[in-house]
């Protein structure tokens, strides 16, 4: 696919995708979401790829859907302009992909919230702003963010900011567990990248393990389940390649000390 609103850039092991509508505050469109869709299929598939991190072009991370292209086409008809050409869900790629760290540099609105909602690290330039604002739209949260944004943040804080729709700062986000680190602008994508280094240096069978047990048991209240689900994993970890390995280095290791 030829990417119109999207920007790829490899940095050795961790590919860097840039929103690239930054006269626009890289509001999201379906075109954007299927862009995304593909660059990220794309470095699961590659070997030398350890990691992602996305990020906003200029002074915006993403200022929700393009109203034009998107609500106001779709009042005029066009059932499809909200909603992205995919064949599979947009919760299903982020959680079942490498290591993805949502790099905020700016606004962060509605679905430009929500999209990273499930990633696996949000680092949040202080110049970063966030807001739930579908209820000002006449809209409800969507891409499982009434699951998600729970979970990170609690229900008293998820429920204020989705009934308010209030815009809040990078060190609001910060306090309340919307982000998961708050840097400076000019340090941002540094930040990010050695983070998403850092998880993608992992053995990537079980770096893909790991994200598939937190999304099925973070919010299964059958404990027996979740057991004997990490014992299925486990078991398929005890006869991997990646743990003889390791073994193997931890034992040389100590023959030499």
């Amino acid at each position: 696919m030829a990417y119109e609103q999207i920007l790829t850039e490899r940095h050795d092991d961790v590919l860097l995708i840039t929103l690239n509508r930054p006269e626009r505050l890289n509001a999201w469109t379906p075109r954007m979401s299927a862009e995304l869709v593909d660059a990220i299929d794309a470095a699961d598939s590659d070997d030398a790829v350890g990691a992602i991190v996305v990020t906003g072009a200029g002074r915006g991370f993403c200022a929700g859907a393009d109203i034009e292209a998107t609500f106001n086409a779709q009042l005029d008809g066009d059932d499809t302009a909200a909603r992205p050409k995919a064949t599979r869900s947009w919760v299903d790629v982020v959680r079942t992909c490498k290591p993805i760290v949502a790099a905020v540099n700016g606004h962060a609105v509605g679905v430009g919230l929500t999209m990273f909602l499930p990633a696996d690290r949000i680092i949040a330039s202080t110049a970063a702003k966030f807001s739930l604002r579908f209820v000002k739209m006449g809209l409800v949260p969507e891409l499982a963010s009434s699951h998600f944004l729970p979970a990170r943040v609690g229900f008293a804080a998820a429920s204020d900011l989705m009934l308010s729709g209030r815009i809040i700062d990078a060190e609001a986000a910060l306090a309340v567990g919307l982000a998961d680190e708050m840097v400076e602008p000019d340090v941002l994508l540094d930040r990010a990248i050695e983070q998403a280094r850092e998880y993608g240096e992992n053995p990537k069978p079980q770096l893909r393990w790991i994200k598939e047990l937190l999304t099925v048991n973070a919010d299964e209240p059958d404990i027996e389940l979740v057991q004997r689900r990490e014992l299925e994993y486990l078991e398929r970890a005890y006869a991997s390649t990646e743990h003889k390995q390791a073994v193997q280095a931890f034992l040389a290791k100590g023959s030499k000390q």
